[in-house]
């Protein structure tokens, strides 16, 4: 990872190339400084706009993976600098009475564009947090709870079947439901995240003795008889039935948030984007399990703004119910079986 200081002798090299380029031209003249800062600021201008796009493209895209609200405020704050060059830049050439765009804008563009293409194409030697953890969390995890091994676990579905027929009760959807929280708090139990207003529909862990599914026992990396276990969770709603499902947050993120309350022992992530981690996270998660035939529509990924306090986590679990399975009220008044 790359320092504040790299970064900084980095700038300072490419400033001695620029100088170098500069004093060594020989069709590069000093005689009108104002013609050199008015063409200066409108490559600054140029660049800017580029960058903003692309700055704009990557947080429309991060929005689209989480579906998480827009921090505006986050977002100003950062482009703070880059704002106050770019109206700089802007007043240099409004003052010298000069065109900001000309026709060069488009193909500076376009250059751009060419030349960041093999970018895209070139296959990174590192990977970053996001995606690292998403990998991390389905080998590590997922594909211990979720597929049968054909010998001792029988599988995440089935495992909710016999549980249904054990406690008699009914889960509409039977599929792992992973908590993203926005802030990446991860509390030991659920109803943590409710509302005070009992009016709201609202989360409880099932009773101790109907508290888990099956636990899932493996032998893994030297470890003998690993227990891996999922809770069951109601959703109570008033005058309504409660709601079954299997939910939990997704604890790599968890992790990541008790690393950064003690940044003092990783001054390496002080200037992580935690925001950025959360969708690779969810993008990668979201992509892994599409491609594998054990897990595909097992289980879904519910990203929460525990920001937001008219966000309420029961109600945004009962609309996913909801719409992965429209008939879910007359399912859960079915006697079971």
């Amino acid at each position: 990872m790359s320092t504040k200081n790299d970064k900084l002798y980095i700038y300072a090299l490419e400033i001695f190339f620029a100088c170098g380029i500069s004093f060594g031209s020989q069709s590069v003249h000093f005689d009108n400084i104002n013609t050199w800062l008015v063409i200066v600021a409108r490559y600054v201008v140029y660049n800017l706009i580029i960058k903003g796009i692309h700055e704009l493209s990557v947080i429309g895209y991060n929005h689209f993976q989480t579906r998480s609200k827009l921090d505006t405020n986050k977002i100003l704050n950062q482009s703070k600098i880059f704002l106050i060059i770019f109206a700089a830049s802007i007043s240099i050439l409004v003052y010298s009475k000069q065109r900001i765009f000309d026709e060069g804008f488009l193909l500076f563009f376009i250059g751009y564009l060419i030349a960041k293409y093999p970018e895209i194409e070139q296959i990174s030697s590192s990977i970053n947090y996001g995606t690292g953890m998403a990998c991390s969390f389905f080998e590590g995890y997922l594909v211990h709870i979720i597929p049968s091994d054909g010998a001792k676990f029988v599988g995440f579905e089935e495992n909710i079947n016999i549980y249904e027929a054990k406690q008699g009760v009914i889960f509409p959807v039977k599929k792992l439901f992973i908590i993203i929280t926005k802030s990446l708090y991860c509390p030991p139990d659920l109803k943590q995240f409710n509302k005070k207003n009992k009016q709201l529909p609202y989360l409880e862990a099932c009773q101790v003795s109907e508290q888990s599914l099956e636990d899932v026992e493996k032998d893994v990396a030297g470890v003998k008889n690993r227990t891996y276990r999922n809770s069951a969770y109601k959703i109570y709603r008033p005058g309504l039935p409660p709601v079954y499902l299997a939910a939990e947050c997704a604890t790599p993120l968890h992790t990541l948030h008790r690393v950064l309350e003690r940044r003092a022992l990783y001054p390496e992530l002080l200037n992580i984007d935690t925001q950025e981690i959360v969708s690779d996270f969810c993008a990668m998660l979201r992509s892994i399990i599409s491609k594998s035939s054990d897990c595909r529509d097992k289980c879904e990924l519910i990203y929460y703004d525990d920001k937001d306090p008219n966000l309420n986590l029961a109600d945004i679990l009962l609309e996913k119910i909801r719409e992965l399975e429209p008939d879910f009220e007359n399912i859960i008044t079915t006697e079971p079986r």
